[in-house]
């Protein structure tokens, strides 16, 4: 059998296997993944982002035991894809979040996998859309896919996530960041997490009228303010929600408004919007690597270097040297 049909078959090994190739991006698992690329689409990702401290990776564990109980239809298979923040130097990654979801790790239901972000700027590592493509073949549904920290640069998970989950939590100050930095106009679903602790309603408050007063400016004929441009909003207002992970506290409302928010994607049309989107911005992001490497390789002589020595020396401009680069590929 091949590595993709062995992941078809529920090989928990291969699947391993497979998301280790994915992650160092070798031929053998680009080629198992285009096999498996017709198998996916079936998933309903996830993304949960949020400041160091607000307790995602607790929330993750207790949304993932949720989905697991029971429920009208059975219990669902969950994956978790949790990205650690790496050494900038090093590239290795603390991945805590093993250690935090060790009560999980004997379901065969429940597959984790944690992935050092190496730098990326989205709080999503680089192969983190494949290994998610893998793990929706393989017939989990739903993933979660927490990222590191938050802030405008984790507007990433949006892009790749249906439902996009953003946390906070009382005493830390980032309710008031998180309207400032724009996050709530990717957030699908708002939860003040640690809502046991002092200063909870004041969290709650902030972030409901930062809402209501989108909504307000916006009027109600645009219901999809906060969410700007993303496709897929209109027609959802943004819940706020108080959990205490510690306890499982609100986590049964919490997986309801998940489910209620995917139940309206797929009615309005939204869902659709979404997974076009997606493609799109994955497919361009591709591309632009591609191009970019290959137009290097087709430099050679050590020209792309000699001009950029030549900006470190502020003889040109960067936009200077591109537009040379350019002229010699066209001459």
């Amino acid at each position: 059998m091949t590595l993709a049909e062995r992941v078809l078959a529920g090989d928990r090994l291969a699947l391993s296997r497979l998301l280790s190739r994915l992650e160092t991006e070798s031929p053998e698992g680009a080629e198992a993944l285009a096999r498996l690329f017709p198998h996916t689409g079936m998933a309903h990702r996830i993304g949960i982002t949020g400041p160091p401290g607000c307790g995602k990776s607790s929330l993750v564990n207790q949304l993932a035991r949720a989905y697991r109980q029971p429920q009208t239809g059975g219990a669902r298979r969950v994956a978790i894809v949790a990205v650690d923040p790496s050494s900038p130097y090093s590239g290795g990654a603390i991945l805590g979040d093993r250690i935090r979801m060790r009560d999980l790790a004997g379901d065969p239901d429940v597959f984790i996998r944690s992935m050092a972000s190496r730098g990326a700027l989205g709080g999503l590592a680089h192969t983190t859309s494949s290994l998610v493509d893998a793990l929706d073949a393989a017939g989990f549904d739903p993933i979660l896919i927490e990222t590191v920290g938050a802030g405008q640069a984790e507007m990433e998970v949006a892009r790749m996530a249906h439902t996009t989950l953003v946390v906070e939590a009382p005493g830390l100050g980032d309710e008031i960041q998180a309207i400032k930095a724009g996050i709530l106009e990717a957030a699908d679903i708002v939860v003040v997490n640690k809502g046991d602790l002092p200063g909870a309603d004041q969290a709650m408050s902030a972030l409901q009228a930062a809402i209501e007063l989108g909504v307000a400016v916006a009027g109600d004929t645009s219901p999809d303010w906060q969410h700007g441009m993303r496709p897929g909003a209109r027609g959802w207002r943004t819940p706020v929600l108080t959990t205490v992970a510690t306890t499982g506290e609100g986590i049964d409302l919490l997986r309801a408004a998940l489910e209620s928010h995917r139940h309206h994607l797929r009615s309005s049309g939204g869902l659709a919007e979404r997974e076009r989107s997606r493609m799109r911005t994955e497919i361009e992001s591709i591309l632009q690597e591609r191009l970019i490497e290959e137009f290097l390789v087709r430099q050679g002589n050590g020209r792309f270097e000699l001009l950029v020595e030549q900006a470190v020396q502020h003889h040109k401009s960067p936009r200077q040297v591109v537009t040379e680069l350019l002229a010699g590929e066209s001459g």
